[in-house]
C-alpha cells in the first residue's frame, strides 16, 4: 500500500505496547530523523493485547529514552488490528510470542514481512528483546541498546525497500 506513494512504513509489536514496541517506534524514528528519511518510511506501534490502551509508555522507557535524547511522552498503546497488516509493509515483533501471534492473526493474502527485531542485528545472541516490566531500570537500558542495534539493520532494510531492491 505504502510504496505507491513511494513510503514504506514499519509497525513495531510487543504484548502491551507501553515497554518494548513504544521504544523501538522512539528510537527507529530518530534515526529515520537523523537519515532525512521521516516523510518516506511511517512508523507506529501496536500491542498484542488491548489492555494498556490509549496509556503513555511505561514511565520507565520514558525516562532511559530520554536519557538519549528520544521522547517518547506523546505516544499511546493501541492494540494491532486487521488494517495493520494491510498498511504496514514490516510488521516488527519485539520476541518470538509476538511474532507467534501476529503469523497467527495474518490474513492469507498478507504481504507485510512479520520478522523478528533482532532478525536485523546481524551479530545478536539473541532473538528475542527481554521484557524489562518486571525488573529495574538497568533492564529498559538493556532494551535500548538492544533496539539501536538492531534498528541500524532494519533501517537498510527499509532504504532497499525504498529504493526497490528485495
Amino acid at each position: 500500500m505504502t510504496e505507491k506513494n513511494n513510503q514504506t512504513s514499519v509497525l513495531f509489536v510487543c504484548t502491551g505496547n507501553i515497554c518494548r514496541s513504544p521504544t523501538a517506534e522512539g528510537v527507529f524514528r530518530q534515526k529515520v530523523e537523523k537519515a532525512g528519511l521521516e516523510k518516506r518510511i511511517l512508523i507506529d506501534s501496536a500491542g498484542t493485547i488491548a489492555f494498556h490502551t490509549g496509556e503513555s509508555p511505561d514511565p520507565r522507557s520514558q525516562q532511559a529514552a530520554k536519557n538519549r535524547d528520544i521522547d517518547l511522552s506523546d505516544l499511546q498503546a493501541r492494540q494491532i488490528n486487521t488494517e495493520d497488516f494491510d498498511n504496514f509493509d514490516f510488521l516488527i515483533a519485539l520476541d518470538r510470542s509476538h511474532l507467534e501471534a501476529m503469523q497467527d492473526r495474518a490474513p492469507a493474502n498478507c504481504t507485510a514481512q512479520i520478522r523478528l527485531l533482532m532478525d536485523f542485528a546481524p551479530n545478536a545472541v539473541i532473538e528475542d528483546v527481554p521484557d524489562p516490566y518486571y525488573g529495574g531500570p538497568g533492564g529498559f537500558e538493556d532494551v535500548l541498546n538492544l533496539i539501536e542495534d538492531a534498528s541500524n539493520g532494519l533501517l537498510q532494510e527499509t532504504r532497499k525497500k525504498l529504493n526497490g531492491i528485495s
